[in-house]
């Protein structure tokens, strides 16, 4: 499989989302800039102000560091990375989200000045990509209740700031008043199924996976997917299933099913003209169904720490 070429000569064109994180996008540019300048490295940057333009900049940035044969870094939290994947040059990282799941999947330092010295001293590895429609995910993808989590989260976040407590608090009342009830159509292989469930939950992230119990953990170093299906339960159980996760043993609950696949297939049963909330990497999307999940035919160049390197998913 062909690898772009990185070397200290490597022009690194970062975009940086001044949303992203509890943080101040500003003072991280300029720790960024300091070490990179200090290091004699070439660097531009590319700022994104306007929530609406990621995916416009994202992809103007991308073009730049293809004509140029540069490496494309994102300065942002897992809806950035996202907009900006498919780009076929070296992809660094550089965490500025609240979650950061990517990056803690891949020791890359959550500290912006930290995480721009790492890059300097990086080796290129593939790491897998899914797909859901049009829209690339590392992390994971979701309909039902999880989109609904997320959303909720940011209502609270704007108004009671980006912490860690304020985001669990959020997930917990959801789970209060949720009445999500979903009729899916779910065609993987040779199967047809019909699944009445809260949520739809597929993982592309090993650690994510590991973390709350979920044995096809092992199945993405197979170029496969993560479905997690959780069968309808009152609140109260949905309430235990959330501690199952949080002890890692999730895949144990008779009321979770889960099978690992290449493609998937979903169609509302209910309303199946209507456009569906999917949440992609901690982002909320509105798609037209069917929805279809997959693994891309071609890898992520991730500029991984020379430590971690081992810790990449295999392509």
């Amino acid at each position: 499989m062909y690898k772009p070429r990185l070397n200290s000569q490597t022009p690194l064109f970062i975009v940086i989302n001044a949303g992203s994180g509890s943080g101040d996008a500003d003072q991280a540019r300029h720790q960024i800039a300091d070490v990179l300048r200090a290091a004699n490295r070439e660097h531009h940057f590319v700022t994104i102000s306007d929530p609406k333009r990621i995916d416009a900049e994202c992809r103007r940035a991308a073009q730049i560091a293809q004509r140029y044969e540069g490496a494309v870094i994102v300065a942002g939290g897992d809806g950035t990375i996202n907009a900006t994947l498919p780009t076929g040059r070296p992809f660094g990282i550089i965490p500025l989200g609240t979650f950061n799941c990517t990056s803690r999947s891949h020791d890359i330092p959550l500290d912006p000045a930290s995480a721009a010295e790492a890059l300097l001293h990086a080796r290129v590895q593939t790491q897998q990509v899914g797909w859901v429609n049009d829209r690339c995910f590392l992390v994971n993808a979701s309909v039902g209740l999880y989109p609904e989590i997320l959303q909720d989260r940011e209502a609270w976040k704007e108004r009671f700031g980006r912490y860690r407590a304020v985001a669990a608090w959020s997930a917990l009342s959801t789970l209060w008043h949720s009445q999500q009830r979903l009729v899916l159509e779910l065609r993987h292989g040779d199967e047809r199924e019909v699944v009445h469930t809260p949520t739809l939950f597929v993982g592309n992230n090993a650690d994510q996976l590991e973390q709350v119990g979920i044995s096809e953990a092992e199945d993405l170093q197979r170029h496969q997917l993560a479905a997690v299906v959780v069968k309808p339960v009152g609140t109260s159980k949905l309430f235990w299933l959330a501690l199952q996760g949080a002890l890692g043993k999730l895949g144990e609950d008779e009321n979770v099913r889960t099978f690992a696949f290449r493609r998937l297939t979903v169609r509302p049963r209910r309303h199946p003209w209507r456009m569906v909330k999917v949440a992609v990497d901690g982002e909320i999307r509105w798609m037209k169904p069917p929805l279809v999940f997959s693994v891309s035919a071609h890898p992520l160049m991730l500029m991984t720490p020379a430590r971690s390197a081992s810790t990449a998913v295999a392509a």
